[in-house]
Parts: C-alpha cells; structure tokens; sequence
C-alpha cells in the first residue's frame, strides 16, 4: 500500500509501448479493425474540432453495438457498417466515465489502481498535465506487474501464504457462466446485463472447457461473422485465429503468492478457480487481487462500496 502511495503513474509506463488514438470522425468498422490490427483492446477518442480528447472506444462499444442492433443472421448491421465514432456517441455513453478519473503521470498508482477497481473501469489514460496529451493506458495487468517486479525491494506480507479459500479472494456467489452449446448473441446479453468481461464455458457435465471473453468478440470484426451470432459459442473458440489467453483455473487450496506468480507469467486477467472435478466455483480476478494487495490494508473496500 504504501509503495504503490509513493511510486508515481510514470513509473509504470514502460519505456517504449504503442498507444492507438483515433478521430471520432472515424468509421466504427474501421475502427474495430484497427484495435484487431494493433492487437489493443482500447484507444483514445481525439476530437479534431474541439482539440482535444473526449473519451475512449472500447470492446464494450462493439460488444453493445451488436447486441442493440442485432435481429437475425445476413441481416447487415447499419450502424457498424455505417456509423462513425462521433454518431454512436451521440447514442451511447462510449468510455467518457474513464476520462474523468484521468491521473497525470505524478498521481500516485495508488489512486489509479483505487480509480480502476472503484469506477469498475479497465483502463485508465495517463495524461501529461502540461500537453494534455496520453502517454500510456494503465490496465490492472500492467500494474500488478509493476508490484510483481518491483515489490521485492519492500518485505512479504504474511497473508501471502494463506489460501485463496481462507482469504476469500475472488467472486464465489452467482459466477455467470455459459454453455458451449448457447449462442454468441446469448454471451453478449450476459455481458451486457451482469457487466462480467469473461465467461466460463461448461460443457454438458458442467465442466470448465473454455473461457469466452470481452476480447473474444472482437475478433468477430476480423473475421466478419458478426452478422451471425446464432453461431454457438464452443464453435466461436475453436475459430479464433489468434493463440488467446484460453482458459487458466487455480484451486482453492493454493496460496494466494502461487496465484500471483501464475497469472502474473502467464499474462492474463483471471482464474477459474474450480474443484476438482473441474466444475466453476468462482472467478479470481486482477481486480480481486489488487483490492487484496493495494487497498484492503488501506482499509478500502473499492470492489463492493
């Protein structure tokens, strides 16, 4: 807690990375191709007549762009066909809430992990407060990285060692999950409705087999099918292109320091913690685990206030 107080947000910028901004006079379709292109999952909105940057398009743009929109399979979609990024802001709140919380590159990592968990953002810019221009997105996997790496100049919390039962670290109650056999459209509307970024996938035994996430639905840009979501969502992962992060489970009796060390190598946002018959008994996030490392011993509960 106290490092992440002292340690500024441009600390954890790396030294070179890739920032993709677009001009909300940009097609939506575009658009959508080109965060699959830059392989991002974000980029800033730069609005050329008022000079200056107005929001962020998002997974979850296309994601409620396809669920409003949607009727029937080979029906076109207008508005993803047609529509530039300043027309669907003119129908949908687009990312604005995570441009009110923008850090500049003093603010302290602290207040940006408290920013992501409490507004129950993804990403949040780092602006430099004399340009007004971003330097770098921060995501809750760049800075449990950053504590990753840099946290073995300050001494080991105890609880590190205890499990993920007894910490009771993750989402146990009502995890949203989904069969391979429901359709993309059925995914979104989960997505949509529980504001959940990644769904378990069960086959008919009720076991983990799959993870369709935010993430996935892009690629449907990619690869135009996103004019039929009655496809099902076991077919829809075994048509990725793309070596995604697939699905990763961790057991309730494993330490909170060996979940860490994992999630942290294999890059990915969360765990299917399961039993041991591979059945769903929760969802541990990075958010959840943050909450535990960052805010709790500030006596914060960001995830549930």
């Amino acid at each position: 807690m106290e490092f992440m107080m002292k340690s500024p947000c441009y600390d954890a910028i790396p030294t070179s990375c890739k920032l993709v901004v677009f001009d909300t006079s940009l097609q939506i379709k575009k658009a959508f191709l080109a965060l699959v292109a830059n392989g991002v999952r974000a980029a800033p909105l730069w609005d050329s007549k008022q000079h200056c940057f107005v929001g962020m398009l998002t997974i979850t743009d296309f994601i409620n762009i396809l669920h409003r929109y949607y009727k029937a399979p080979l029906v076109q979609i207008y508005e993803l066909e047609e529509h530039k990024i300043e027309t669907w802001r003119g129908k949908a709140d687009t990312g604005y809430l995570e441009f009110l919380f923008t850090p500049s590159v003093f603010s302290s990592l602290f207040r940006a992990v408290y920013s992501l968990i409490k507004n129950k953002i993804h990403r949040l810019p780092v602006m430099e407060p004399i340009s007004g221009n971003i330097l770098h997105i921060l995501t809750h996997k760049r800075l449990l990285k950053f504590l990753h790496i840099f946290g073995g100049t300050i001494p080991r919390p105890r609880f590190l060692q205890k499990t993920i039962l007894e910490l009771g670290i993750g989402t146990f109650r009502d995890v949203a999950v989904i069969h391979e056999s429901s359709s993309i459209y059925n995914a979104l509307e989960i997505f949509v409705e529980r504001r959940v970024s990644a769904l378990p996938v069960v086959n008919e035994a009720g076991q983990v087999v799959g993870l369709y996430s935010r993430f996935d639905v892009i690629h449907l840009a990619a690869q135009k099918i996103y004019n039929n979501l009655d496809i099902t969502v076991g077919e829809a992962l075994r048509r990725r292109s793309l070596c995604l992060e697939g699905v990763l489970m961790c057991y309730p009796h494993e330490t909170l320091e060996t979940v860490i060390d994992r999630i942290v190598k294999e890059q990915v946002h969360r765990f299917v913690l399961v039993d041991e018959e591979r059945r769903p008994r929760g969802i541990v996030s990075l958010s959840d685990i943050l909450q535990a490392l960052v805010l709790t011993p500030a006596g914060i509960d960001a995830l549930n206030s």
